[in-house]
């Protein structure tokens, strides 16, 4: 793949992190229906973001895609994906959870891009109808695998500015995951590029220097790489796949029986 240039920003210039801290108000936070009565924000919102990539993992439903939607669409991003210029007439969606939220920037990022795998083939419709393309490789991103669609996005699209991402890892074989371990590595080498992921892949955590926040039923809390379920649930099985299918499978039959 072709490699950037690591510029950082010169010492009077902001670079990212530029989305410093995300807090809830409380009293907008109550409420029995849906997204507030997700258990991990059951104490509110109160992270802080000092490092230029951060990481939400967990269970799914715990919370970390309702976070991540919300935080679009206060950045201006569309709620399918895409940027502040991919305008789609007709989506309706919108975060209940994003009033509820106060961000604090140094400085404000407009520039950026939310990606959510789920609505990626709608984004890719979009466009091939309103893009020459060149920005995305010069190639539809229909007309290539899934996977290849997913890094020509990363390399060719993504420069500056905040990138929200949700489960990027979900068209992307391990090498590949190595591949945008890489993309990122480079980007935050520019101090332009700040990235929130939420992910359920053990190598994409892995990389260095990030923050991991760990959506439970008591809350939302900072936590090691070695101390997610995901490393040890992974290391576990791989350590002893017989073991562990063994195990897996005689609770699947004597549930059964």
């Amino acid at each position: 793949m072709a490699t950037r240039t690591a510029s950082r920003s010169s010492p009077s210039c902001f670079s990212s992190p530029f989305l410093r801290s995300i807090r809830s108000n409380l009293q907008r936070m109550q409420g029995a229906e849906f997204p507030f009565n997700i258990p991990a924000f059951r104490n509110g919102i109160n992270l802080d973001l000092p490092t230029p990539v951060t990481f939400f993992v967990g269970e799914n439903g715990s919370g970390k895609s309702t976070l991540l939607e919300a935080l679009a669409e206060i950045s201006g991003f569309n709620p399918e994906g895409g940027s502040r210029d991919h305008y789609r007439e007709g989506v309706a969606q919108r975060s209940e959870l994003a009033p509820a939220l106060k961000l604090s920037w140094l400085p404000k990022m407009t520039e950026g891009f939310f990606m959510r795998a789920e609505s990626f083939y709608n984004f890719a419709s979009y466009i091939d109808d309103v893009s020459d393309l060149q920005r995305y490789g010069g190639k539809s991103l229909h007309r290539q695998s899934h996977g290849e669609s997913f890094l020509a996005l990363f390399q060719n699209r993504f420069q500056r500015g905040l990138y929200i991402l949700d489960e990027p890892e979900a068209a992307l074989s391990p090498q590949r995951q190595l591949t945008f371990l890489r993309i990122i590595h480079e980007l935050e080498a520019t101090g332009q590029a700040q990235f929130l992921i939420a992910t359920h892949s053990p190598i994409l955590l892995a990389y260095p220097g990030a923050r991991l926040y760990q959506f439970e039923v008591e809350g939302i809390r900072q936590v090691r790489y070695q101390a997610t379920e995901h490393y040890l649930i992974t290391k576990d099985f791989l350590n002893c796949p017989e073991r562990m299918l063994k195990h897996l499978f005689s609770d699947e039959q004597a549930y059964k029986a």
